[in-house]
């Protein structure tokens, strides 16, 4: 360095997901390639530098910080200040320090490319080992006890690392430095195998060859992974696949099937450029694909579909049992059906006992539930059915930060909750319907975790205007200052446009199920003109009574009778509907509709989708939600077809979709003897044409240009895709979900982005 160079000293401030991705290693290695003096260490959330140098190896310190950070890292801001030479001469990575700041942290990572090589190199001394990870892979929430991210602060605390790793920890030029989960055989987790009474236990490899085995003769085996059991059956074993629904509880409920790399997904399934290049990321989320013909899968894997759901594997463990077993396998939540899955060694003993024949364990500790997360494809869009593994607890920006720290605790099915801080949100993982006790405590326990790790302490609840959802009783529960309700598709559309930064006014379409109405009326097919301080519904599907409430939509002919009832002299179009439906249970409907009682009034897309599988004959009972829809949606596919009529009326100041002569139309074709997969890609072409003529006739009226699509029903991929394309067409610019899904697991979300504009105004 000569005499006339300049020099700096500065210390800068990353946030975003920078602790447990590599960051500090990172760091360390930049600067030392530049020449730096100075050191990193973690405080709370963030990582500081603290760099000494000349002014032009600082600057490209900057410049690369942003451009070469690891994989899974996420810069949300680089802050620099100027400070004094302290005529530093070495680089160092110093001990963590707390601090009272928001505090991200990233979620569980797939094995990387690396790790990978290193697992199957014979020469390497982790060859085969079930726990290889390194700083850019392996699991991270669901081991970590607290921040700042250091090995005493996480489940691997217990394992102390052998001289070998600790050298590899303090080896700056090593791709295990300071990385929190080094282990290798001599000092790891181990795993074993044991049957279902817990005894015979086995250790190693032999563990795993037992384990493929009993599944390769058709065991259910209990297999502990990232974030909880998964139970495990061979893929291709139709009666192995049926006595798991049976323990279960699972009747028709697709299930999710583990291959090892993405040429086996593609032996099982067809895949695209999109599909795999979500197989293969570092989420490694379950991705929803259309099997080959041919493919060994068994049929009950998931009947009446169209696609089956697939993932890699993304652990070493996992690499092992598939390398041992040599075909696909079932791995679906290690549970009964609709409860928390299970994630301690006597926990999932007690729980899963009477589920399976055996078990493979490991001992180290699950410190957070996570289930895996579940994607599709539809056209450019990726659309997450569930989000979890891999995902959660990435933070979301609001668009307007809360004054004042909040949690949402989100909808009563597919809930998921968000504690609120300043401009960003943290959505829970996937929870499940609030629908028992179990369910109930999983989402508590996950709330005192989210409020522990990143340090948010609520003083304001926002709820759903529902009054009797067990959500709303968790609200009132918490005891805070205040309680903020939001109606339901308020929250849908709030959440797509805040993710996006849109606090204007949208057209918003909000298509689902069930959603408790302002008027105390079921609400699911609206369209509304909403911002984050408010809405108003100006279009809607037409009321229809649902004979039995929540019954209809299990029995999607209780629909149909609700639809008839409103038909005329059109009635004999709904006969297919009541098929093996006796008597007595049609008379009892009957009456229900006609003295309204027990028939509340539903504007509901997703009660429209199961009367048309009833009047076509495809569905009249559903063992699971959506299933009417999802069949209907797989019967279309990707059939050319002209719309029947779906007229629309005004009533009430409002725009209403009248579904009757549609519903009539599906039914008179039926009893002609036209072809049912036609005549659900009519159906769907009939949605399609009525929501895009609704949404241009609203958005022209209102001087709007944005369109927002929210709630379940946009999980069906021609909706989504037709409805996109022919609004784009039309010059409006069209908001779809892209950081949560559209269905109820972003409600929590949208509520959080209402009260925190409601906060921030007051």
């Amino acid at each position: 360095m000569t005499a006339t160079t300049a020099l700096s000293a500065r210390h800068l401030t990353v946030t975003g997901v920078v602790q447990g991705v590599g960051f500090r290693p990172f760091v360390h290695r930049l600067a030392a390639r530049l020449g730096l003096a100075g050191w990193v260490k973690n405080v709370a959330g963030t990582v500081e530098i603290r760099l000494e140098g000349p002014v032009d190896q600082c600057d490209a310190f900057e410049a690369a910080l942003r451009a070469e950070a690891p994989p899974v890292a996420r810069i949300d801001g680089v802050r620099a200040v100027p400070i004094h030479e302290e005529g530093a001469t070495e680089f160092v990575i110093v001990g963590s320090e707390d601090a009272d700041t928001l505090r991200p942290v990233p979620p569980d990572s797939a094995i990387c490319a690396q790790c990978e090589r290193e697992f199957l190199d014979a020469a390497d001394r982790r060859y085969r080992h079930p726990f290889i990870t390194c700083t850019d892979c392996g699991p991270r929430y669901t081991i970590i006890d607290s921040l700042p991210y250091d090995r005493e602060r996480t489940s691997m605390k217990v394992f102390d690392a052998c001289p070998r790793c600790a050298a590899e920890y303090t080896a700056p030029d090593n791709r295990r430095f300071h990385a929190e989960t080094v282990a290798c055989r001599d000092c790891g987790p181990r795993v074993w195998f044991e049957d279902a009474a817990g005894e015979g236990r086995s250790d190693g490899e032999t563990a795993i060859l037992l384990a493929a085995t009993a599944l390769r003769m058709g065991a259910v085996v209990g297999v502990r992974g990232l974030g909880g059991f998964h139970l495990a059956v061979d893929a291709s074993n139709d009666a192995a696949i049926r006595r798991l629904r049976t323990r279960k509880q699972r009747d028709a409920k697709p299930l999710a099937v583990m291959v090892r790399r993405l040429e086996d997904a593609r032996a099982v399934a067809h895949v695209s450029e999109r599909e795999a290049a979500a197989l293969t990321s570092s989420a490694a989320p379950i991705v929803l694909l259309r099997p080959r013909d041919a493919s060994p899968l068994a049929p009950s894997l998931a009947p009446g579909l169209d696609r089956v759901g697939v993932m890699l594997a993304y652990t070493p463990l996992h690499h092992l049992l598939l390398e041992a077993v040599d075909r696909p396998l079932v791995m679906t939540s290690g549970n009964l059906s609709e409860e928390p899955i299970a994630i301690g060694l006597d926990e999932g003993r007690r729980r899963l006992r009477p589920l399976v024949d055996a078990f493979l364990l490991h001992d180290r500790e699950i410190v957070s539930r996570c289930d895996d997360s579940v994607l599709r494809v539809a056209g450019a869009h990726a659309i997450l059915v569930r989000r979890a593994r891999g995902y959660a607890p990435l933070p979301i920006a609001l668009p307007v930060a809360t004054p004042t720290p909040l949690v949402a605790v989100g909808p009563h099915l597919k809930n998921t909750f968000t504690l609120a801080r300043d401009g960003l949100a943290f959505v829970s993982p996937h929870i499940a319907d609030l629908e028992g006790l179990e369910a109930v405590e999983h989402w508590q326990v996950t709330y005192a975790r989210y409020r522990d790790l990143f340090r948010v302490a609520p003083t304001v609840a926002v709820r759903d205007l529902h009054p009797g959802y067990l959500s709303t009783r968790l609200a009132e529960e918490l005891g805070l200052a205040r309680v903020i309700t939001v109606q339901h598709h308020h929250a849908h559309v709030a959440a797509v446009a805040a993710e996006h930064g849109v606090t204007s006014q949208v057209v918003g379409l909000a298509f689902d199920g069930t959603g408790y109405g302002d008027d105390g009326h079921t609400w699911g097919a609206e369209v509304l003109i909403a911002d984050l301080s408010g809405y108003r519904r100006v279009a809607q599907m037409r009321y229809v009574p649902l004979p039995g409430g929540d019954l209809a939509a299990r029995e999607p002919w209780r629909v149909a009778a609700g639809y008839e009832s409103l038909a005329g002299w059109q009635s004999e179009a709904f006969s297919l509907a009541y098929y093996g439906i006796p008597l007595s249970s049609r008379a009892g409907v009957l009456q229900q509709v006609t003295r309204g009682v027990n028939a509340p009034l539903a504007s509901s897309m997703g009660r429209l989708f199961d009367a048309a599988a009833a009047v076509l004959g495809v569905r009249r009972h559903a063992s699971f939600e959506g299933q009417a829809a999802m069949e209907l949606e797989a019967l279309a596919g990707d059939l050319h077809a002209a719309p029947l009529p779906f007229p629309t009326f005004e009533e009430g100041g409002r725009l209403q979709l009248d579904p009757v002569p549609l519903l009539t139309a599906l039914g008179e074709g039926r009893k002609h003897g036209v072809d049912v997969a036609l005549l659900a890609a009519r159906f769907h072409e009939s949605v399609i044409e009525a929501t895009v003529d609704l949404a241009r006739l609203v958005a022209g009226s209102f001087g709007l240009n944005t369109v927002v699509l929210s709630g379940g029903s946009f999980q069906n991929a021609r909706l989504l895709t037709r409805i996109c394309r022919r609004l784009t067409e039309s010059r409006l610019r069209v908001l779809v979900p892209q950081a949560l899904g559209p269905n109820d697991g972003a409600v929590s979300y949208g509520q959080a982005a209402i009260a925190a504009w409601t906060l921030s105004r007051e």
